[in-house]
């Protein structure tokens, strides 16, 4: 072997007193080696102290009022002491709750803490948007910003039906928030929400994107979230990570009230351009065509013959409605409008909401099975009443023993209801608590009949009412919109 390839595979061996001299630097060396990789791990982590510093100041804290009439102390009330403990921890006074007032002294109307919820300022003028919920039925609006001003605010607008709401503070030179862009919007990315949680301003939380399209709205499919949102946090920003807001936190899943992990927020395209209409009109215009929509399963497409299911398959048709005049049936299943693809039966009503009533729209439905296109014009879909209650203050409605055994309260419709309704009788829901909450009925709804008796307004309502049996269960047929259905209450035995 040559000297030279001895010299390639010897090994030579360093000084000992090399060794000792070079330890150190290599406990050193791997000592910035773990720190290094420790530093990129952290900056893999989200930071979130410089977007509470960019977006804080755009949150703020929105408190509701109301007027109630108050009781006597003999009726049953909140004493002072009890509503002082609610002001010093900040907390909001129970709900519907009236202050007892002196034995000797008449109850006077007086404002109470309705409700706490969140919003974000969209102008430098004082425009804010925050949810309809926050803000249905007050009385009375202020607005805490984050350097502790409070205001009194005026509602521009709200819709009830995307749950989005626009308030109006007379200030100038805020800072406003940046609108995001829902469509880069990551299933994983980290998101953040600012709020004021059980009335504590100014929390930060934060989270990842869950699942988009979340089918839990009427008009808008919604971003879930795992950010802590509890009661408060209603009308607050999610933020993304370049401090953009992508949504408004609306909803949670719970079944104790509080937050179980799961959360809902408005994409914030949406509610831009419905807040844009509350702005310039104070109320959303929306389109519908009449019908009444189920979901076509696997089994109903497979019979058939659709192929997959697809589509919004047609129960009912209201008479005279744009569908109606269209050609539209029960049993068909609309599967396009304007060539646009309607995947489920909820792509529908979102669809047709967003065109302006007055247009001419082409329907693609499927009919025993061949395919038809039929030419329809969109109507308008029915105002909501105003969200402010400006004439408020009226006496709680009395309710008999057996009413209130089916957890009824109940009122004669007025003419006007009559009218708008195209109603001849029924009797209007004041309120359902307990068994009639139970089987679905709700403010705002007409009873029509009761246990299969017509009823025309209160005085026949109350003399059926009378025949019933205690305890035993009783249907009630009831209008809800434009549609009627039954339902069954279960009165505790």
């Amino acid at each position: 072997m040559s000297p030279t390839a001895v010299r390639m595979n010897q090994h030579p061996r360093l000084p000992q007193a090399l060794w000792i001299r070079s330890f150190p630097l290599l406990l050193a060396a791997m000592a910035l080696f773990w720190v290094a990789c420790a530093s990129a791990q952290v900056r893999g982590l989200p930071d979130f102290t410089e977007l509470v510093e960019q977006v804080g100041p755009s949150v703020v804290n929105i408190r509701t009022m109301e007027k109630v009439s108050a009781r006597t102390a003999e009726e049953g009330g909140v004493d002072e002491e009890m509503l002082e403990f609610f002001r010093r921890f900040g907390l909001p006074a129970p709900p519907n709750v009236p202050r007892q007032t002196p034995r000797s002294g008449r109850p006077q109307p007086e404002e109470q803490p309705r409700g706490v919820g969140s919003g974000f300022i969209l102008s430098a003028d004082g425009f804010i948007m925050t949810n309809a919920h926050v803000v249905d039925g007050a009385d009375e609006v202020l607005v805490t910003l984050p350097d502790k001003r409070e205001f009194k605010a005026r509602i521009v607008g709200a819709d009830k039906r995307t749950d989005v709401a626009v308030v109006k503070i007379e200030v100038s030179g805020l800072p406003v928030v940046k609108v995001g862009d829902v469509s880069r919007l990551k299933v994983g990315e980290w998101v953040m929400a600012i709020g004021s949680p059980f009335g504590l301003e100014n929390t930060v939380t934060a989270g990842i994107v869950s699942a988009k399209q979340r089918d839990t709205g009427d008009y808008l499919p919604l971003i879930q979230t795992d950010v802590a949102i509890n009661p408060g946090n209603s009308g607050g920003p999610l933020i993304n990570l370049r401090g953009e807001v992508v949504g408004i936190n609306s909803q949670i899943y719970s079944r104790s009230g509080g937050y179980m992990g799961i959360a809902f927020a408005i994409p914030i395209d949406e509610a831009i351009r419905v807040s844009e209409q509350l702005r310039t009109t104070g109320r959303v215009t929306r389109g519908r065509i009449g019908v009444q929509i189920d979901q076509v399963t696997k089994e109903v497409a497979e019979a058939i013959g659709l192929g997959r299911p697809q589509g919004a398959l047609v129960r009912g048709v209201e008479v005279g409605a744009p569908a109606e005049r269209a050609g539209v049936e029960a049993g068909d299943i609309i599967t396009r409008i304007d060539g646009k693809a309607i995947e489920k039966s909820t792509d529908l009503p979102r669809m047709i909401g967003n065109l302006k009533p007055g247009t001419r729209s082409t329907l693609t439905v499927f009919r025993r099975g061949a395919t038809r296109e039929l030419a329809v014009t969109i109507g308008e879909f029915e105002p909501e009443k105003p969200v402010a209650r400006r004439e408020r203050e009226r006496e709680e409605k009395p309710r008999t023993a057996a009413a209130s055994a089916l957890g009824l309260t109940v009122t004669d419709l007025t003419d006007a209801q009559k009218r708008d309704l195209k109603l001849k009788g029924g009797v209007r829901v004041e309120a359902a608590v307990e068994a009639a909450a139970r089987a679905g009925l709700r403010e705002g709804d007409v009873i029509l009949a009761l246990a299969n008796v017509e009823v025309g307004n209160l005085r026949e309502f109350e003399t059926q009412l009378a025949k019933l049996e205690k305890g035993r269960p009783v249907n009630v047929l009831f209008r809800r919109g434009e549609w009627a259905q039954y339902a069954v209450i279960r009165p505790p035995r």
